[in-house]
């Protein structure tokens, strides 16, 4: 070994010493064989020993907090009352006049030439001229009210406005500067109610009224308004048109032809000649109503009316005579009974034993009894009629020639 190399031995051996002094923790961590941790975490050292490693007197680290007195609320005002904002400069509030631009088409409607503005009601739809996909009409805007604008670009346009049951349609060229348009809607009212035969008002829920066009038939009427109540006021177009009016779902039925004008409400009054009328089956005059009971209600020409099942029955019928039929279990009851208009009534049949057995009644018709035999002074009256001795003999024998 030369003398460099022995030099270089010596002083890696002179450094490496106090790291051998030191004495590592072993592999792994963990605590050493004098039961000391081999890492002790800032927070597990005691506060004197930091303190003296950073050069910072003994004590807990903590110096005194000073105590912050918090404002007093002023005498009379909550709490908890929310401070007043100034107001923001130069934001002011959007009008509403400004959302639509002076260029839309104002659109409003007049009652007759002569008529008042209509204020509200109106329900305004504009369709493109233009068909969709679909084959149909494309809905530009719908706006509700007496006087609306629409903020559409100019071109041709199909307006229908309603009122009510009322309205018209009308093309609108716009040619995209500001106009108004007004509308001149000939419509006006009916307002329906009917009366009893004797002049009474008929004021019942089973009162409804069904209002057509004119037509020469059934088939040329077209269906306005359907089950309208009593009392209520339909808007219309004027002109005429056929009023039927039902009074329950029997056979109350009446008809009227009645022509509205513009800017009128029109009053007609029906005429009904017909009773409500609930019938039950008792034991006893006065009596609970027997359950499980089958009525059958036929007009005097043998028509059938209704047909129900229950303890009650209730309907309205036109006046007029009826077969009332009640079957209870195996017997049946059976009355005739007039209704008079507007004498509405409860009817009782009473099962006081004289009831039929259903098989007298329930006869199937299909063998009618038989008629009772020609005596013998009937039987030769015939045969002296036929053999009459003044006839001559080919008429007797009636040989068809």
């Amino acid at each position: 070994m030369t003398i460099r190399s022995a030099l270089i031995l010596f002083l890696s051996l002179a450094l490496a010493g106090p790291a051998f002094a030191q004495g590592g923790p072993p592999p792994g961590g963990g605590m050493d064989e004098d039961g000391g941790s081999a890492y002790a975490s800032p927070s597990g050292i005691p506060d004197g020993m930091q303190n003296e490693s950073l050069g910072i007197p003994f004590g807990n680290g903590r110096g005194p907090q000073q105590r912050i007195d918090l404002p007093t609320p002023q005498d009379g005002l909550s709490s908890f009352a929310v401070p007043n904002l100034p107001d923001i400069p130069g934001d002011p509030l959007p009008e509403l006049g400004k959302i639509v631009p002076d260029t839309a088409l104002t659109l409003n409607a007049r009652m007759g030439d002569d008529g008042d503005m209509i204020p509200d009601g109106l329900v305004w739809r504009l369709f493109s001229t233009r068909l969709n996909r679909e084959g149909k009409l494309q809905l530009i805007g719908l706006q509700r009210g007496g006087e609306v604008k629409f903020a559409i670009p100019a071109g041709s346009y199909l307006l229908h406005v309603g009122y009510g049951r009322a309205g018209l349609t009308k093309r609108i060229e716009y040619n995209g500067r500001g106009t108004t348009d007004t509308v001149i809607l000939e419509a006006g009212g009916l307002r329906l109610t009917a009366s009893s035969g004797d002049g009474q008002p008929i004021e019942s829920k089973l009162l409804t009224f069904d209002i057509f066009t004119q037509g020469a038939t059934a088939q040329d009427r077209r269906l306005i308004a359907e089950k309208v109540p009593a009392g209520m006021i339909v808007r219309l177009n004027a002109g005429d048109y056929h009023i039927i009016s039902n009074y329950g779902a029997v056979n109350a039925v009446a008809r009227a032809d009645i022509k509205v004008e513009t800017a009128r409400v029109t009053d007609a009054r029906l005429t009904q000649r017909a009773a409500e009328v609930t019938l039950k089956l008792v034991r006893e005059e006065g009596g609970e109503a027997m359950a499980d009971t089958a009525w059958s209600i036929s007009s005097s020409q043998g028509d059938l009316i209704r047909e129900s099942v229950g303890a009650f029955s209730s309907m309205v019928l036109a006046e007029g005579e009826y077969l009332i039929v009640a079957k209870n279990k195996d017997r049946i009851y059976q009355r005739v009974y007039t209704v008079q208009s507007g004498h509405n009534e409860e009817l009782e049949l009473v099962a006081n034993g004289n009831g039929q057995p259903e098989s007298a009644i329930d006869g199937s018709g299909d063998h009618p009894p038989a008629e009772p035999l020609p005596g013998f002074d009937e039987l030769e009256g015939i045969a002296g009629a036929i053999d009459d001795p003044g006839l001559p003999d080919d008429a007797q024998a009636g040989s068809g020639d």
